[in-house]
């Protein structure tokens, strides 16, 4: 959700424009169901939409539809189409997690060495650290992202996801195992579920609005405002169903 951008061309810092979001945030989701069945329902719905003679002729359809097919985009959909996808997602069996990070140019420079492909691994580590205790082997499907989701800094994820989980756990209790699968949303349709969760969530922190994660709260187990070191006494930067994200919790981008 949202994007990695901090400048452009000439080293111009162009956080705050139009188009460029305030947050960037990555996302994990648990299904309840076998995932075989929750693709072939998103299919069908995909199908819907390309078939629809009301749908179909909208342009951001039209052009999924002649390149790789229809496949659900939450920026990108009409309100009618992202309207399809909501109601499936409210009565999904599923529960997701998101990590947010606020972009603030002073830290992706000391933090990240101003390169993005460090600021997308370092958000990722976060993501996956509490997991690393679990004996379980987790296979992630992950939506392409440029270089970013390059084996290499997916490795570099993991590394800084043990590193962090040493600090609070024995290296022997950390049993869990990650398979890295990066895959494209026109061909990975359950891509769609996070795609949606992290777009509702953006728009709390990017504009003040909560009617859609206030609709799709149920599926969202947890959102962690990485960066809001006022809220960390008390870890009030974790927010669940008891404590939920509000208008409030919009944010201005950190140009300093």
């Amino acid at each position: 959700m949202g994007d990695t951008t901090f400048y452009g061309r000439g080293k111009e810092l162009i956080l705050g424009r139009e188009g460029v979001s305030a947050t960037f945030g990555i996302g994990i989701v648990k299904f309840g169901r076998p995932l075989h069945e929750i693709r072939s329902e998103i299919v069908a719905l995909q199908q819907q939409v390309e078939c629809d003679t009301l749908l179909n002729t909208i342009p951001s359809v039209a052009k999924r539809v002649q390149r790789d097919g229809f496949f659900f985009h939450a920026c990108k959909d009409s309100d009618d189409v992202r309207s399809i996808f909501l109601h499936y997602l409210r009565e999904l069996d599923c529960e997701a997690e998101f990590v947010i990070a606020r972009k603030n140019p002073s830290r992706f420079t000391r933090k990240h060495n101003g390169k993005d492909d460090e600021f997308y691994a370092d958000i990722l580590s976060h993501l996956i650290k509490r997991r690393l205790k679990r004996p379980q082997r987790m296979i992630l499907n992950i939506a392409e992202r440029g270089s970013s989701t390059r084996a290499r800094i997916l490795d570099q994820a993991l590394e800084k996801a043990v590193g962090r989980a040493s600090k609070r756990w024995e290296s022997d209790e950390l049993k869990g195992e990650v398979v890295f699968n990066v895959q494209t949303p026109s061909r990975e349709p359950l891509l769609a579920v996070p795609d949606y969760l992290g777009w509702a969530i953006q728009r709390v922190f990017e504009r003040g609005q909560t009617r859609y994660y206030d609709y799709l709260q149920d599926r969202i187990r947890l959102v962690v405002d990485l960066y809001d070191a006022s809220r960390y006494q008390g870890s009030r930067n974790y927010y669940d169903r008891r404590n939920p994200l509000t208008t409030k919790n919009k944010i201005d981008p950190q140009i300093t």
